[in-house]
């Protein structure tokens, strides 16, 4: 009976085990959650990153499509994006970034030194406006309807094809 009390545990770790290791192999790390593609983007009011009273994201869709893309200072996959966005700003296309975490000095040193492709710059810097789009990591591009639904979401450096296709859907 002892020898059985000892087992269990070790008999309900193994199944554990189990069951995690045929999760791992049944998931899929490439889906990207998209739980609001299709919805309204959530209404909110963020600081602008040269300072002054907070502007409504929702506020900025209005008229045309835009883009709203989350980056940060720290974010290695972000300086590889920059030649991209700043591809897209050239293109006509209206891009919002949303600085994610990071220092108002540093987002806008990093914006110094790769070029500053944003119409208007937004500081999240408790990551709350991120809790509320989703977002999983920076960076983060959104594609914004004029009505202001979220059409797409890009997780993830943006390549020259995503670019082709922003610009193609911004119109």
């Amino acid at each position: 009976m002892k020898r059985l009390l000892t087992l269990a545990p070790l008999a309900v770790l193994a199944a554990l085990a189990a069951l995690f290791a045929v999760y791992a192999l049944r998931h899929n790390p490439r889906v990207e959650p998209k739980a609001l593609v299709g919805k309204t983007m959530p209404d909110l009011a963020l600081g602008p990153l040269e300072g002054g009273p907070p502007l409504r994201l929702r506020g900025l869709a209005s008229g045309k499509p835009m883009v709203v893309n989350f980056f940060a200072s720290w974010c290695g996959p972000c300086e590889v994006e920059a030649p991209q966005l700043n591809a897209l700003a050239a293109a006509g296309v209206r891009i919002v970034g949303v600085a994610y975490k990071d220092k108002p000095a540093n987002s806008q040193a990093f914006l110094a030194r790769l070029g500053d492709p944003y119409v208007t710059r937004l500081v999240d810097a408790d990551g709350r406006a991120g809790i509320e789009f989703g977002v999983t990591g920076v960076p983060e591009t959104y594609l914004i309807a004029p009505d202001g639904k979220i059409l797409d979401k890009h997780t993830g450096p943006l390549d020259v094809a995503d670019v082709a296709d922003l610009v193609k859907r911004a119109r």
